[in-house]
């Protein structure tokens, strides 16, 4: 079936090609003989010209003969042709040289715009008439004319047979004209329907061509009757392969089956890891930073989670995140038809790509800007305000912003979600929502390496190395716990036990201690000095407990250090043991080496436990990007709204110019600046977060794609392009 298929189809394309190459030849001779008769009608009618002007045309036409194509006026000659217009100037200096003087030459350059009948480029020609004495001048004129590629007519010398044969070549050409016309249209006609069937024949040699490549990877048996092909297929779809095999056998008639079986192999298989159109994206951010090592954990399906969230926590403004949910939406709604248009806008491409990641970040900072209460800058009134207005008329009059003190303002009664919308007002809001934001960062930061550091469990279990769990996982997660999410905790005590209206003023506002200055005082082993009525630290024995903490995280180091490389020399000295079988004197091949082994196994795990321990502090200090990130775009669209907007809403008599151009202005900057670049910026920091602060706990990334076969892939992409990126995918990759 293929194979009569692609001899029809080659069939029909030589048939075609033929036929295509007729009807040019034909045309080109058409053109050719239009293009000679024009040529020679213009010459014509300039040939007229010259005898016109010549002084002694009455006197000389009685005695004139026509003999051969040549005309003779008396005992003079004469011929006529046409020569390209830039070689003019040398042809008649050779024609004077060669003739010494005794030529007559008289030329006029055509101004009708010629083409060439082979390529088609617009021709500059000149008509000759060279007069001339005697047979001997007569040929050396021809070779000059041969020489430089003029072409030479037939011209009468009387009047009255040159309009004869103008008659006759205009006749001629107007028969040309419409021979050449139905020629175009019948060309036309044969290439309209080739066009039509063009996509399916490029789409029909692209698949057999990716065929042919694959069929030049086989390799032959013994005897040379069959093929055998090695690859990759994943164990869910063996029976898809089997299955394909058997249809294939079916539809080519062979009375010998095709044979599917698993073959052993030490070879490393590829990651494969299935996707959907909503998953792809996310994996793909995942595939960027490295292919996950076979088996490996697979981080993508968590991502879709905490990749938005943390955008979004830098990102947190409701009119900003509708502005982002809206766009995706779109996109999503459309994505068919969107699909269906090809197109090489790299930027559009990279939006269409990560329309859902859009969405989720979009529907994630609608959310954190309701917890932020924040709307383009301004705060959303749903549930009235926990505080109450204790400043007279005249003091509101005078200040456009007061102080919030929770010890005569608060009611004592939480506002249900979110912050209240009167820190919009107030003059100490930038010191509440730093402090807030600050710790909310530090928090999220540490839940989300300790979910990082989780994670390599997975991996322990699945490759049978629950060792590592005990050498690797309990004394990193030990370490990060004591002391950064200890850090944590101080920070919720400090929320929950201290307060403007506490009766005790040992647990007053004023007393509450820097939970900052109390970590650092902690790693210093400095200790602190009560103040009265201020206690120095939160509880009883707090001290002694930080103490501890400090101790068993830093006796987790010499454990990161030194377990691994100690399990493995005395798993490998077991296994010599086991090799040597009993017989002494015999020693196994490389033994010799492993002490230099063992060195090297040392330095590459103190390079990984000194990467860990520092980078557990700097990875928590990285996460204040979260901070940093949304506090600067509150900011910037508190600008926007107080520098541009407000402006474009004042009364004035020009109110409503100076409203459309206001409003313009801080749209542009608004989606241009906050949503645009700021939005970019939180992505790339979000990424940083999830490559370099997540990921390095548990995600080695050593693996390669698996690239299977597919028609599919190969029409919508060039090979170049499929030797670039591999398969997206979700989830655990799946067993080969």
């Amino acid at each position: 079936m293929h194979r009569s298929t692609n001899s029809c189809l080659k069939e029909k394309i030589d048939y075609i090609e033929s036929e295509i190459q007729e009807m040019t030849k034909n045309a080109r001779n058409l053109k050719s003989d239009y293009l000679s008769l024009i040529e020679l009608k213009l010459l014509i009618e300039k040939t007229q010209t010259f005898f016109q002007d010549h002084s002694a045309q009455r006197k000389l036409s009685a005695t004139v003969q026509i003999y051969n194509n040549d005309a003779v006026f008396g005992h003079l000659g004469f011929i006529a042709g046409t020569v390209a217009t830039s070689r003019v100037p040398s042809f008649e200096r050779m024609l004077w040289r060669i003739s010494h003087g005794n030529i007559f030459f008289k030329q006029a350059q055509i101004d009708q715009p010629l083409k060439d009948p082979i390529t088609g480029h617009e021709l500059q020609k000149t008509v000759f008439v060279v007069f001339f004495h005697g047979e001997q001048i007569k040929l050396r004129v021809k070779k000059v004319c041969f020489g430089f590629k003029a072409t030479l007519y037939p011209c009468p010398a009387t009047y009255k047979d040159q309009q004869e044969m103008l008659s006759g070549v205009e006749t001629r050409i107007k028969d040309l004209e419409m021979v050449l016309d139905q020629t175009e249209q019948h060309r036309r006609l044969v290439l309209t329907n080739i066009a039509g069937d063009i996509s399916t024949w490029m789409l029909a040699v692209r698949k057999e061509k990716a065929i042919y490549h694959t069929l030049n990877m086989f390799s032959m048996d013994i005897i040379k009757k069959c093929l055998i092909a090695e690859c990759w297929v994943p164990k869910s779809d063996l029976y898809i392969a089997q299955k394909a095999l058997d249809d294939g056998v079916k539809a080519s008639g062979s009375p010998i089956p095709s044979i599917l079986h698993h073959v052993p192999t030490r070879e490393i298989p590829p990651t494969f890891n299935r996707t959907n159109k909503f998953t792809r994206g996310f994996q793909t951010l995942i595939d960027s930073y490295g292919i996950a090592s076979y088996r490996e954990v697979n981080p993508a399906l968590y991502t879709i989670i905490t990749f938005p969230f943390l955008f979004a926590v830098m990102f947190g403004d409701v009119g900003h995140g509708l502005i982002m949910t809206a766009f995706s939406a779109i996109i999503v709604i459309y994505e068919k038809r969107l699909s269906k248009n090809k197109s090489d806008n790299e930027i559009w491409n990279i939006f269409f790509a990560g329309r859902y990641i859009i969405l989720l970040m979009g529907i994630f900072s609608v959310y954190t800007g309701l917890i932020y209460n924040d709307m383009f800058s301004k705060s959303l009134n749903l549930f009235g305000s926990s505080w109450m207005n204790v400043y007279d008329s005249e003091t509101l009059a005078n200040h456009t912003s007061l102080e919030l003190d929770p010890a005569v303002a608060y009611t004592q009664t939480p506002y249900p979600f979110g912050l209240d919308p009167a820190w919009q007002f107030a003059t100490n809001n930038i010191i509440f929502l730093n402090s807030f934001k600050m710790k909310l960062s530090i928090i999220f930061g540490v839940l989300h390496m300790a979910f990082g550091v989780t994670m390599s469990v997975v991996n322990f279990n699945f490759f049978r190395k629950p060792e590592m769990i005990y050498l690797q996982y309990v004394p990193q997660i030990l370490f990060l716990m004591l002391l950064f999410w200890y850090l944590c905790i101080l920070m919720f005590m400090k929320w929950t036990m201290y307060s403007a209206t506490a009766t005790d003023p040992t647990y007053g506002t004023s007393c509450a201690p820097s939970v900052l200055i109390t970590f650092i005082n902690m790693m210093l082993l400095k200790g602190s000095e009560d103040s009265p009525p201020c206690k120095a630290m939160m509880f009883d024995g707090q001290d002694a407990l930080q103490k501890l903490f400090l101790t068993l995280g830093f006796l987790c180091i010499p454990i990161m250090l030194f377990g691994k490389p100690a399990f493995l020399f005395w798993q490998a000295r077991n296994r010599k043991r086991h090799e040597v079988g009993g017989e002494r004197g015999e020693v196994p091949a490389g033994a010799g080496g492993g002490a230099g082994a063992a060195g090297e196994l040392l330095i590459t795990q103190a390079i990984h436990t000194i990467e860990y321990v520092l980078g557990t502090v700097s990875h928590t200090a990285s996460y204040l990007r979260l901070w940093a990130l949304s506090l600067a775009h509150a900011q910037l669209s508190a600008v926007l709204w107080q520098r541009v907007l407000r402006y474009g809403l004042a009364r004035s008599l020009a109110g409503s110019v100076t409203m459309y151009v206001g409003f313009a202005v801080w749209a542009f900057f608004t989606l241009a600046i906050l949503v645009l670049m700021e939005g970019l910026s939180a992505f790339l920091h979000t990424l940083r977060l999830h490559w370099v602060e997540f990921m390095s706990k548990f995600y080695d990334g050593q693996g390669y794609a698996f690239m299977p076969f597919s028609f599919a892939a190969i029409i919508e992409h060039d090979d170049e392009e499929l030797a670039q990126n591999g398969a997206p995918p979700e989830k655990k990759d799946e067993e080969y």
